[in-house]
């Protein structure tokens, strides 16, 4: 019987969001792509780009995180304008809603990721500045860790599964939280609308990315230093960094390219332009080869190859 193909997850506000369970050749497996405008999921296999199925989620999901044997997808449904308050699961393999979680008055989720073992969801709801811990089985929250500050909205969390960093935009922080005491233990002032942010596997360094001022700083967790290292972005959505802790991918929505980055020296090495497209979420296979870019101005998926950093294929998305 053939292994369960390893995930990869990814997401994107605006249009689209995207998740991949994908086999190391990374040209086979399933991709989820949440389109927001539609509210709904579309499960879209990779090899002959076909749509599977179709799904309702709940009004305007925004981000989206999958276990790592592939079988389940959690949505964030953020909402519209009035705000919302559940989570979509999605079976896969199944090619259906497994079930809808009511968060209760945590409402306007966004940023999701599983804890080790994918029994565990951590959420970010901007109203309650609070992160909230789920049983993606059940739906009940075990836990609640108090952010302290507005807009919590994006969120990273360590190899570990120790410790949470959200992006609060509102108050320009980013918070350092416990897991296991469920206590912000620090704080860390950036430049303004933090929204990008991801952690390295070691959890020496937290990358962000400012909204306003288009600048991407460092934050060196022993020392609480935060390091203005990048900057000349118009919109730097999202930030990766690749498994082998070499480089950081950047997508630029308004200015509509892809940086890489070395991480060591924090040099940019390579810019993709993708003219037009409004690059977003971004994900990567197992083995790092290759990057899926949800691009949500052309409402399609980019295959990039990152040894060659070209683009070799288009998957069409929805709306």
């Amino acid at each position: 019987m053939p292994q369960s193909p390893r995930l990869v997850s990814a997401a994107v506000a605006l249009s689209i969001l995207i998740a991949a369970t994908t086999t190391a050749a990374a040209q086979s497996g399933t991709l989820v792509v949440v389109n927001k405008a539609a509210s709904t999921a579309s499960v879209i296999d990779v090899s002959s780009g076909r749509t599977l199925a179709t799904l309702p989620t709940g009004n305007g999901p925004h981000e989206v995180a999958i276990t790592r044997d592939g079988r389940i997808a959690v949505v964030t449904d953020y909402g519209d304008r009035r705000g919302n308050n559940t989570l979509t699961v999605i079976d896969v393999p199944g090619l259906r809603v497994a079930r809808t979680i009511d968060l209760g008055q945590y409402r306007r989720p966004h940023g999701i990721a599983f804890l080790p073992g994918d029994s565990l969801v951590a959420v970010t709801s901007e109203e309650a500045q609070a992160v909230v811990v789920v049983r993606v089985a059940d739906g009940s929250i075990v836990k609640t860790l108090p952010t302290g500050q507005g807009g919590s909205h994006m969120l990273a969390v360590t190899g570990d599964g120790a410790t949470i960093y959200t992006g609060n935009i509102r108050d320009g922080t980013v918070s350092q939280l416990d897991v296991v005491t469920g206590t912000r233990t620090r704080l860390f002032q950036t430049p303004p609308q933090p929204e990008a942010i991801t952690v390295t596997a070691d959890g020496r360094e937290v990358w962000v990315g400012s909204n306003s001022q288009g600048k991407v700083s460092v934050v060196d967790v022993a020392t609480g230093k935060v390091d203005e290292a990048l900057d000349g972005f118009s919109f730097p959505y999202r930030i990766l960094i690749t498994p082998d802790n070499r480089h950081v991918l950047i997508p630029d929505f308004r200015a509509h390219e892809l940086r890489i980055v070395d991480r060591a020296t924090r040099a940019v090495v390579d810019l993709m332009p993708l003219d037009g497209a409004g690059p977003q979420g971004i994900t990567l296979s197992p083995d790092g080869t290759t990057v899926y870019h949800a691009l949500s101005l052309e409402n399609r998926i980019a295959i990039i190859d990152l040894a060659s950093r070209s683009v070799v294929r288009h998957l069409d998305a929805g709306a």
